[in-house]
Protein backbone atom coordinates (compact mmCIF):
# COMPACT_ATOMS: atom_id res chain seq x y z
CA UNK A 1 0.00 0.00 0.00
CA UNK A 2 1.38 3.66 -1.07
CA UNK A 3 1.69 6.50 1.30
CA UNK A 4 -0.07 9.42 0.53
CA UNK A 5 0.99 13.00 1.07
CA UNK A 6 -0.67 14.84 4.56
CA UNK A 7 -3.49 16.70 4.31
CA UNK A 8 -1.53 19.99 4.72
CA UNK A 9 0.79 19.02 1.85
CA UNK A 10 -1.70 19.17 -0.49
CA UNK A 11 -2.64 22.30 0.58
CA UNK A 12 -0.04 24.09 0.08
CA UNK A 13 1.07 22.30 -2.85
CA UNK A 14 -2.87 23.83 -4.05
CA UNK A 15 -1.72 27.28 -3.08
CA UNK A 16 1.65 27.21 -5.08
CA UNK A 17 0.31 25.69 -8.07
CA UNK A 18 -3.00 28.08 -7.81
CA UNK A 19 -0.76 31.99 -6.93
CA UNK A 20 1.16 30.57 -10.35
CA UNK A 21 -1.30 29.65 -12.81
CA UNK A 22 -2.93 32.78 -11.75
CA UNK A 23 0.03 34.79 -12.78
CA UNK A 24 0.74 32.43 -15.97
CA UNK A 25 -2.92 33.15 -17.23
CA UNK A 26 -2.27 37.10 -16.83
CA UNK A 27 1.23 37.10 -18.63
CA UNK A 28 1.17 33.95 -20.85
CA UNK A 29 4.58 33.40 -20.13
CA UNK A 30 4.12 29.53 -19.45
CA UNK A 31 2.19 26.79 -17.34
CA UNK A 32 2.18 25.98 -13.96
CA UNK A 33 1.07 21.84 -13.54
CA UNK A 34 1.10 19.70 -10.39
CA UNK A 35 2.66 16.31 -10.01
CA UNK A 36 3.58 16.30 -13.94
CA UNK A 37 5.93 13.13 -14.97
CA UNK A 38 9.78 14.29 -15.56
CA UNK A 39 11.96 11.55 -17.35
CA UNK A 40 15.42 12.11 -17.66
CA UNK A 41 16.01 8.61 -18.68
CA UNK A 42 14.92 5.51 -18.72
CA UNK A 43 15.66 4.68 -15.45
CA UNK A 44 15.86 8.20 -14.31
CA UNK A 45 11.84 9.75 -13.64
CA UNK A 46 10.24 11.62 -10.98
CA UNK A 47 7.29 13.16 -9.99
CA UNK A 48 8.21 16.51 -8.44
CA UNK A 49 5.01 18.28 -6.47
CA UNK A 50 4.61 21.13 -8.52
CA UNK A 51 6.27 22.76 -11.70
CA UNK A 52 6.63 26.11 -13.76
CA UNK A 53 7.60 25.69 -17.83
CA UNK A 54 7.98 28.59 -20.06
CA UNK A 55 5.96 28.13 -23.14
CA UNK A 56 9.33 28.08 -25.34
CA UNK A 57 10.35 25.05 -23.08
CA UNK A 58 7.81 23.40 -22.95
CA UNK A 59 7.54 23.52 -26.60
CA UNK A 60 10.84 20.99 -26.84
CA UNK A 61 10.18 18.90 -23.10
CA UNK A 62 7.16 17.69 -23.66
CA UNK A 63 7.07 14.21 -25.50
CA UNK A 64 3.95 12.84 -26.95
CA UNK A 65 3.81 10.47 -23.72
CA UNK A 66 2.65 13.47 -21.77
CA UNK A 67 5.63 13.46 -19.75
CA UNK A 68 7.82 16.23 -19.65
CA UNK A 69 11.59 15.19 -21.06
CA UNK A 70 13.62 17.94 -20.09
CA UNK A 71 13.75 19.73 -16.65
CA UNK A 72 11.23 22.43 -16.06
CA UNK A 73 12.85 26.47 -14.89
CA UNK A 74 11.05 25.89 -11.84
CA UNK A 75 10.34 22.70 -9.58
CA UNK A 76 8.96 22.80 -5.99
CA UNK A 77 8.94 20.32 -3.54
CA UNK A 78 6.92 20.64 -0.70
CA UNK A 79 8.38 18.30 2.14
CA UNK A 80 6.79 15.17 3.79
CA UNK A 81 7.25 14.35 7.14
CA UNK A 82 9.94 11.81 7.47
CA UNK A 83 14.03 12.03 7.30
CA UNK A 84 14.21 9.85 4.60
CA UNK A 85 11.38 12.26 2.46
CA UNK A 86 13.49 15.37 3.62
CA UNK A 87 16.72 13.69 2.20
CA UNK A 88 15.44 12.99 -1.14
CA UNK A 89 13.66 16.26 -1.58
CA UNK A 90 16.97 18.06 0.09
CA UNK A 91 20.32 15.78 -1.31
CA UNK A 92 18.82 13.97 -4.42
CA UNK A 93 16.23 15.64 -5.61
CA UNK A 94 18.35 18.95 -5.59
CA UNK A 95 21.20 17.44 -7.06
CA UNK A 96 19.25 16.12 -9.92
CA UNK A 97 17.32 19.45 -11.13
CA UNK A 98 20.50 20.79 -10.42
CA UNK A 99 22.27 18.37 -13.42
CA UNK A 100 19.50 18.28 -15.25
CA UNK A 101 19.30 21.85 -15.85
CA UNK A 102 16.52 23.59 -13.24
CA UNK A 103 16.79 27.12 -13.24
CA UNK A 104 15.47 27.12 -9.37
CA UNK A 105 14.10 24.71 -6.66
CA UNK A 106 11.85 25.70 -4.05
CA UNK A 107 11.59 23.73 -1.10
CA UNK A 108 8.77 24.43 0.71
CA UNK A 109 8.51 23.34 4.09
CA UNK A 110 4.88 23.48 5.45
CA UNK A 111 5.80 22.45 9.02
CA UNK A 112 7.72 24.80 9.61
CA UNK A 113 6.14 27.25 7.45
CA UNK A 114 9.12 28.46 5.09
CA UNK A 115 10.32 28.30 1.49
CA UNK A 116 13.75 27.75 0.85
CA UNK A 117 14.83 29.36 -2.80
CA UNK A 118 17.68 27.62 -4.52
CA UNK A 119 19.09 29.75 -7.64
CA UNK A 120 21.37 28.12 -10.59
CA UNK A 121 24.95 29.79 -10.05
CA UNK A 122 27.51 28.12 -12.00
CA UNK A 123 25.70 25.62 -13.51
CA UNK A 124 24.17 24.59 -9.92
CA UNK A 125 21.75 25.38 -7.85
CA UNK A 126 23.05 26.69 -4.89
CA UNK A 127 20.51 28.05 -1.80
CA UNK A 128 19.84 31.78 -2.04
CA UNK A 129 17.39 32.49 0.42
CA UNK A 130 14.78 30.73 3.39
CA UNK A 131 11.68 32.97 3.36
CA UNK A 132 9.38 33.07 5.99
CA UNK A 133 5.58 34.29 6.57
CA UNK A 134 6.14 38.17 6.31
CA UNK A 135 8.23 37.65 2.87
CA UNK A 136 7.71 37.86 -0.22
CA UNK A 137 8.40 34.85 -2.43
CA UNK A 138 9.32 36.41 -5.85
CA UNK A 139 12.00 34.98 -8.88
CA UNK A 140 14.03 36.53 -11.85
CA UNK A 141 12.30 33.67 -13.60
CA UNK A 142 8.79 34.69 -13.53
CA UNK A 143 8.54 39.02 -13.77
CA UNK A 144 5.97 40.45 -11.73
CA UNK A 145 5.23 37.33 -9.59
CA UNK A 146 4.62 37.96 -5.64
CA UNK A 147 3.67 35.98 -3.24
CA UNK A 148 3.48 36.69 0.43
CA UNK A 149 5.18 33.20 1.96
CA UNK A 150 2.50 33.66 4.62
CA UNK A 151 -0.70 33.35 2.34
CA UNK A 152 0.59 29.20 1.51
CA UNK A 153 -0.11 28.34 4.86
CA UNK A 154 -3.40 30.25 5.42
CA UNK A 155 -5.48 27.16 5.03
CA UNK A 156 -3.81 25.09 7.28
Amino acid sequence: MSKQPHWEHQLVCGEIFAALHDWSRQTGAGRANFAPGVIFADDDDVVPDVVWISKQRLATALYEDGKLHKSPELVIEVLSPGSANERRDRNFKLKLYSRRGADEYWIIDWLQRCVEVYRRENAVLLLHSTLYANDVLQSPLLPGFRCQVGQLFTNM
